[in-house]
């Protein structure tokens, strides 16, 4: 035992505790669990190197361990430094080097005001809201600064003390040999401070249950399942903590005649005569404004689509409008008076009877 930490930390009994120091940061980062998941031959040196600056890196322990003394947690029984309260398992690595490099830098920590929730909420929207536009209220029940208090959580005419176990830095810190943790003060919850007479309102919270009502801008074009954050306008924080958000989510109601399309575009199925279709001719079809004039070629299929660009909703961030197209529906009658039998008996004749499957047959070799 008389070198044995030393040969740990790879230095010899007169290294200094500067090259002690610079040994076990090298070695801590090199073995770290957070750097090597899953590694339990990593895992296992990093407790003996941990364990070993434990001793060394403490100028008593080291003098008490140079004279032939024997400690808990290397070789006296105890668990290595890194195993319980205070060691290595389910802290981040940056947070606990940090540590380790700012030991004995004098900074104090800075107690943290906790943040209000966020809450969440939705609102309906006609089809010409969304896509013009508008400005909708929106009521939420949430946490809100408590009026008698100001949110401080103490009784009006007293204040609340600053905390005794942390020193009003809101964290204390936890830690063996080169490594100190810090983490919210469990005596004031990390506020840095203790309300000894609550505020007979909100019980010392700074916050009571209220009923909120905002007006939410909403932008043209929005679509059906779109988050609106409004900054600042989620639940205070206790103590005067700072708000969290609100986040309103649209729901916008379906159109019967124009159908949402990826990218910004609308589509509207349109239905018109076999003449059209067969001699064309200009339609007259909706739009977001009213009415335009489409034209319709000669031979026309069933499904043909025409476009009108420009005329679809705003799109995000200004980036201009969709377009608006037409899906061309061929509208075949049900019935068929007398009069209009005897016009398609004629049509037939002039076409001669020509059999529009002809060519699909011959390719399939029918």
């Amino acid at each position: 035992m008389a070198d044995e930490l030393y040969k740990t930390l790879g230095v010899s009994k007169k290294a200094t505790d500067e090259e002690i120091k610079k040994a076990y940061r090298k070695l801590a980062r090199k073995y770290h669990p957070d750097r090597n998941p899953g590694d339990a031959e990593a895992e296992e040196r990093f407790k003996e190197i941990s364990a070993a600056y434990d001793v060394l890196g403490d100028p008593e322990k080291r003098k008490e361990y140079d004279e032939g003394g024997v400690f808990a947690g290397f070789g006296g029984g105890g668990a290595p430094f890194g195993t319980g309260p205070g060691g290595f398992g389910g802290f981040d690595f940056g947070d606990i080097l940090g540590g380790v490099f700012n030991r004995g830098g004098g900074g104090r920590a800075q107690a943290q005001q906790v943040r209000g929730r966020d809450l969440e909420t939705e609102v309906s929207l006609s089809f010409d809201q969304a896509i013009n536009g508008s400005q909708i209220s929106v009521t939420v029940p949430k946490a809100s600064r408590c009026g008698t208090c100001h949110g401080s959580g103490a009784k009006p005419g007293t204040s609340p003390t600053t905390c005794p176990r942390c020193e009003g830095r809101g964290v204390e810190a936890q830690g063996q040999g080169f490594f100190s943790i810090s983490q919210p003060c469990s005596q004031c919850g990390g506020s840095g401070q203790i309300v000894e007479d609550p505020c007979p309102t909100c019980g010392g919270s700074g916050v009571t249950q209220q009923t909120k009502r905002y007006k939410v801008n909403v932008p043209a074009g929005v679509a059906d399942g779109t988050r609106i954050r409004l900054a600042g306008k989620g639940e205070d924080g206790p103590r005067g903590g700072p708000p969290g958000d609100l986040y309103v989510t649209t729901r916008v109601a379906s159109s019967p005649i124009f159908k949402r399309l990826d990218g910004g575009n609308l589509e509207v199925t349109v239905p018109i005569t076999v003449v059209e279709a067969i001699r064309g001719g200009t339609i007259e079809v909706p739009t977001l404004n009213g009415t335009k004039r489409i034209k319709v070629a000669p031979g026309t299929r069933h499904g043909t689509i025409q476009r009108l660009r420009g005329e679809g909703p705003p799109k995000p961030k200004g980036s201009g409008r969709g377009d608006i197209r037409y899906r061309l529906e061929i509208a075949i009658p049900g019935e068929l008076s007398e009069e209009q039998n005897e016009a398609v008996e004629k049509l037939a004749e002039t076409l001669n009877g020509s059999d529009p499957r002809a060519e699909l047959l011959r390719r399939a070799g029918r």
